[in-house]
């Protein structure tokens, strides 16, 4: 039988302990439901605080990623649009030659087709030097701007994905060949070396479009990537919430019926009173 004493009450004493401990497991919960983590700090979980903390710097380092390919997948889809411009100018140029290619033209008539002819050609330099998006220009004259895009492929930046420049202006060597003017007329040759253009462009935008499904490719890959991540990462820190309010009610049960416990044991040495009268 238990000693009876009024210098230390064990009931009181046991009863406490037990209270605190519910009010600690009640203070988890209750921190769990407010802050939606079941690990929120290194305190609770180092190591898998550790691991989900490297995934999450991860995951924002995509995010950099995600921006680059964009960047990069815009800048060519500016030079697919004015190459695809270029390229119909081309076409423009050779039916002007085809034209002049006609024996018994006047002077004045060739003098026509000429004027249309060296505005579509000289427009094409205009199109290839304001094809540019955040100051990259993939098709312009390589002699005053050769920019090629090297957009991040991987959160520590250790690969990219590149796009080589592609020269569209009238420095291109296929362009280049094409006739100056129609003033003399054509030959069959001149209007040969206007389809070799046609040809060479549409071989450079062929690659340039190549480029672009690369990146769109890769970009929505890195987004599911980044999904997987962030998912993996509640997987591991995130509470589950309906436990988390089961256990929330019980613990406050529990917390009450361990006040009133450590009230009736506090009252066990107010007992002992009557012994003495």
């Amino acid at each position: 039988m238990g000693m009876n004493s009024v210098n230390t009450n064990v009931g009181a004493m046991v009863a406490l302990q037990n209270l605190n401990s519910t009010n600690k497991e009640l203070s988890t919960t209750q921190s769990r439901i407010n802050t939606g983590l079941k690990i929120a700090t290194a305190k609770d979980n180092g190591a898998i605080w550790a691991i989900a903390q490297n995934q999450r710097a991860e995951s924002s380092s995509l995010n950099a990623v995600m921006s680059s390919l964009q960047r990069g997948q815009s800048t060519v889809d500016v030079a697919l649009s004015a190459g695809q411009a270029i390229s119909d100018i081309l076409v423009q140029m050779k039916e002007k030659a085809v034209a002049a290619s006609e024996t018994g033209l006047t002077s004045a008539s060739l003098k026509a087709l000429s004027d249309e002819y060296v505005a579509l050609r000289n427009q094409i330099d205009t199109i290839s030097e304001n094809a540019s998006f955040d100051g990259v220009n993939l098709i312009s004259d390589t002699a005053t701007s050769s920019t090629s895009v090297a957009a991040i492929a991987n959160a520590d930046a250790s690969a990219t994905i590149d796009i080589a420049h592609q020269d569209l202006s009238t420095s291109n060597s296929a362009i280049t060949a094409t006739l100056s003017d129609l003033t003399g007329g054509a030959t069959s040759s001149d209007i040969a070396n206007i389809e070799a253009a046609i040809q060479d462009v549409s071989s450079k935008l062929s690659t340039l479009g190549t480029g672009s499904k690369a990146l769109e490719t890769h970009l929505n890959f890195v987004g599911k990537l980044q999904d997987t991540l962030d998912a993996g990462v509640g997987n591991l820190v995130d509470a589950d919430l309906a436990k988390e309010s089961a256990k929330l009610q019980a613990l406050q049960t529990k917390q009450q019926l361990g006040v009133q416990a450590l009230s009736i044991a506090n009252q066990s040495s107010g007992i002992l009173l009557g012994l003495f009268r």
